[in-house]
């Protein structure tokens, strides 16, 4: 006797989910494309600086009690945190084109204050806690895209965990504790593992809201400077933690 079926997968239209799926390739496709171009531009500028003692002089000034950072070393310092804000507080009001220049330009100071680890760090130790950052975000991009838990609780909690860490850091920045500051890059590691599970998981959710409008064409930026940093703080939560200093 034949039997009736009748289930979702019946209700489904082929060129619905069709277009969910390269909407969600596309989507990921400019994310991660926009993700290892800033890494690669961060790269080569952290490289020339550290191996060029006539660049990394411009952010030094030297008197008798030793070399200090000069205006442009604290420039170069802490104006990431600037274009992280200014992408993330204006990114309504930028145009793509706009939005692409300060994130390329973001990766390429990024990697200057970063050309100090080369100072504090052997080679070998920065070479393995970068390795270990790109095994620990592959596992946890592909967890977050393919699991089927919806993450977002999950999300908040890492997120109040981060508030924690700058929240900490600050802190420790005055008491120069030891001990704090290795408590604080085991929870770093845990938190942005995590977080890269839950943005991944976040943009595949945005992507099935592709209408093709300026604003969803931004978000392959803004995703890829969020996966951008998840990456950046686990790889330097590992060097503090496993990394080899100079003597």
């Amino acid at each position: 006797m034949e039997t009736t079926r009748s289930t979702n997968i019946d209700q489904l239209n082929y060129e619905e989910i069709q277009s969910s799926v390269l909407s969600t390739t596309k989507l990921f496709r400019q994310v991660f494309a926009w993700m290892f171009g800033g890494l690669l531009l961060t790269t080569i500028s952290s490289l020339f600086f550290a191996f060029n003692p006539e660049a990394i002089s411009y952010l030094f000034s030297v008197n008798e009690n030793g070399a200090k950072l000069n205006i442009l070393g604290w420039l170069v310092m802490l104006a990431p945190i600037g274009f992280v804000l200014i992408m993330s507080w204006a990114f309504n009001r930028l145009n793509y084109f706009q939005l692409a220049s300060i994130f390329i330009l973001y990766a390429l100071v990024n990697g200057i204050s970063l050309s100090f680890i080369f100072y504090a760090y052997e080679i070998g130790s920065i070479f393995k806690a970068f390795l270990s950052a790109s095994t620990l975000f592959g596992v946890m991009a592909i967890a977050g895209y393919t699991t089927k838990t919806d993450l977002t609780s999950f999300g908040r909690i890492l997120i109040f965990g981060l508030i924690g860490i700058i929240l900490a850091s600050v802190i420790n920045f005055f008491m120069k504790s030891d001990t704090m500051d290795y408590v604080l890059s085991i929870i770093t590691v845990i938190v942005f593992t995590g977080l890269t599970a839950y943005d991944v998981q976040k943009i595949k959710m945005l992507s099935y809201q592709n209408d093709g409008s300026v604003i969803y064409k931004k978000l392959g930026i803004i995703g890829a400077l969020t996966l951008y940093l998840d990456f950046i703080n686990l790889f330097l939560a590992l060097l503090r933690l496993f990394g080899n200093r100079k003597n």
